[in-house]
């Protein structure tokens, strides 16, 4: 029995109606919750995604601002920008888009953001804050596939995941996510010794190493959870006509448009697993809902944090530390 096919876009919509009802109670407060996006040059994908972040702002009501600087850009002067953007009240969110120039050093400009405007997840306070299941923000992606395991009833405690890739935006945060829902947790990459061996174990599968329709049928346990992270698009005939020989509408489709996209996942799993996310339509929707929720909780434990008084002021006296902070 093929795969129940769980959607992102479904899921997506979901949040986008409880994260309306959560602006407009903001909104009655004077409260509107506002995201900043950086994409420094001109590279075509990166101007899709953050296009498509900003459209996500206006359809739900948020503010949102676009800065494009030159790919001529220095480190220091995005350093700059980056610590107006800190200092504007206005802003509750600060989205810089990767990947940076090959002369910006890029750990550089994450870690200057703000830990209350990281909406992406990255600064290592939030990493921190996850490691030891602090709240905080939790980079999207992996926030955005626990969504789609939780909202679809998927069980999580006591289960056996494998997460296929270690990098610090999906991998990493994806396991320790995984680990606070008490999952037994494996992650794998490039160098694992017998990897689909490994991952046939698995009840739940996270791939997200970016390599084309890499996980095959055979590596997925019958019935197994498949959550596909990977976005890869296939412009070559010959691969395409590898990965979907038995699937005759998206060779037609790639006839057609020259490219056909496809997951981390060969399509022929859906064959195999229980359930599975598709690609496009799965995780992606639920990256951008993501950033659109850090933003709104940001804008709220940004405020939270304005209003609630000092402990010295509780105590009715003013510390030298409280008064400099102020």
């Amino acid at each position: 029995m093929p795969a129940r096919i769980l959607s992102g876009i479904a899921i997506r919509d979901q949040i986008y109606a409880e994260l309306t009802q959560e602006i407009a109670d903001l909104s009655g407060a004077g409260i509107r919750p506002g995201l900043a996006a950086i994409l420094v040059g001109e590279n075509a994908a990166s101007q899709i995604y953050v296009r498509s972040k900003i459209a996500a702002c206006e359809q739900l009501g948020l503010g949102s601002w676009q800065l494009t600087p030159p790919a001529t850009i220095t480190t220091e002067e995005l350093l700059a920008l980056v610590a107006e953007l800190n200092a504007r009240d206005d802003v509750d969110g600060i989205l810089v888009q990767l990947p940076l120039p090959a002369q910006v050093d890029t750990k550089r400009v994450l870690e200057a953001v703000d830990p209350a405007k990281d909406v992406d997840g990255f600064h290592p306070v939030n990493l921190g804050r996850l490691v030891s299941g602090r709240a905080g923000l939790v980079a999207c992606t992996p926030a955005g596939s626990m969504e789609i395991l939780r909202r679809s009833s998927i069980p999580m405690e006591g289960t056996e995941a494998v997460v296929v890739g270690r990098s610090d935006i999906v991998g990493k945060p994806m396991a320790l996510l995984l680990m606070h829902a008490n999952a037994t947790v494996t992650i794998c990459h490039s160098k694992t010794r017998d990897l689909p061996g490994v991952v046939r174990r698995a009840d739940i599968v996270i791939a997200a190493i970016g390599r084309a329709a890499m996980i095959e049928p055979d590596w997925v346990r019958p019935g197994a959870t498949v959550i596909d992270v990977g976005i890869n698009r296939i412009t070559d005939a010959e691969e395409a006509g590898r990965i979907f020989t038995n699937f005759p509408a998206k060779l037609a489709q790639f006839k057609e448009k020259g490219f056909v996209l496809v997951g981390d996942v060969h399509p022929g799993v859906a064959e195999v697993a229980g359930t599975m996310t598709p690609v496009p339509g799965g995780v992606g929707p639920l990256t951008i809902a993501m950033l659109m929720s850090n933003t709104v909780k940001a804008a709220r434990q940004r405020r939270a944090q304005e209003q609630a008084p000092s402990s010295a002021h509780r105590n009715g006296k003013t510390t030298g530390a409280a008064a400099v902070k102020r």
